[in-house]
């Protein structure tokens, strides 16, 4: 079955999109994007989606054409047209078309692409736990915009799978903000910890989800800076993200976190999660 995508308010096969080259996005990763989950034909914690978008938007003084709501609408229309049951929409918002110069063109409308795509849960690295290496976090300061700007995350995750990780966990000086893709938290003394959510990392949605799970289980946790010291010497670690869901850390840099399984408290969060996507 064709995909049909949705660009500038129309939907369309994929064959009929055609994105201009003088488009910022191209020329100058002047954009913003969101990618939301899924499951059972549903969008998953919708509104977190969009509030997040429209933070980055704002953040890069960036008009969101069509609105919240027209977006929101759109998005739906998008799922139910491609029948997706379980998966991801990609959505990303430009500065639009103009001749390239840096500044802000005046009279150019933002131009909108979305597009859906099936992905599975990660069931097996969910189950079994995932290798990951420390990287020095090179990115610019504003990392809680969700920008198109993403050279440095992919540089990270690319080292990774070079030295045989699923992952790369960045640090700022020996301080842990996040993966390249992900939030981080580890367990130390029974208490989940994770970096505030500040503008060294992406206010992750599924982080949130996480920490509202983890306070109705009452597992205390703690929003703080924390070291690669204590990351290895947490009991456990985990990511989370969209597509990652809950996902155990089991080695650091080839030193095992705690037993080198997936532990008690990242299973409670992993079984809270599931319930509340209706698995």
């Amino acid at each position: 079955m064709t995909s049909i995508y949705w660009h500038d308010n129309a939907f369309l096969p994929e064959e009929d999109v055609r994105i201009s080259p003088h488009d910022r996005g191209y020329n100058f990763g002047d954009g913003i994007y969101e990618v939301f989950r899924v499951y059972g034909g549903k969008i998953f914690e919708a509104e977190a989606h969009f509030e997040r978008l429209r933070r980055s938007a704002e953040g890069l003084k960036l008009a969101l054409p069509w609105g919240l709501d027209g977006l929101r609408a759109a998005m739906t229309e998008l799922v139910e047209r491609n029948a997706l049951s379980e998966g991801t929409v990609y959505l990303q918002i430009t500065r639009g078309t103009a001749p390239r110069n840096h500044l802000f063109p005046a009279d150019t409308a933002p131009s909108a692409l979305a597009y859906t795509r099936e992905v599975a849960r990660p069931v097996q690295s969910m189950e079994r736990g995932i290798s990951v290496v420390t990287l020095e976090d090179i990115r610019w300061l504003h990392c809680n915009y969700k920008t198109l700007n993403l050279l440095a995350n992919v540089l990270a995750k690319q080292e990774a799978a070079d030295r045989g990780a699923a992952d790369a966990v960045l640090h700022r000086d020996g301080v842990v903000t996040e993966s390249s893709a992900s939030n981080v938290m580890i367990v130390k003394d029974g208490l989940l910890i994770t970096h505030p959510a500040d503008n060294l990392i992406l206010h992750g949605v599924t982080r949130a989800v996480a920490l509202r799970l983890a306070q109705a289980a009452e597992i205390p946790y703690a929003e703080r800076p924390f070291t690669l010291d204590e990351l290895y010497a947490a009991e456990e670690a985990f990511v989370t993200g969209t597509t990652v869901e809950i996902t155990p850390i089991v080695a650091v840099d080839g030193r095992e976190v705690g037993s080198g399984k997936p532990g008690p408290i990242t299973r409670r969060l992993q079984r809270e999660f599931a319930a509340a996507i209706g698995r």
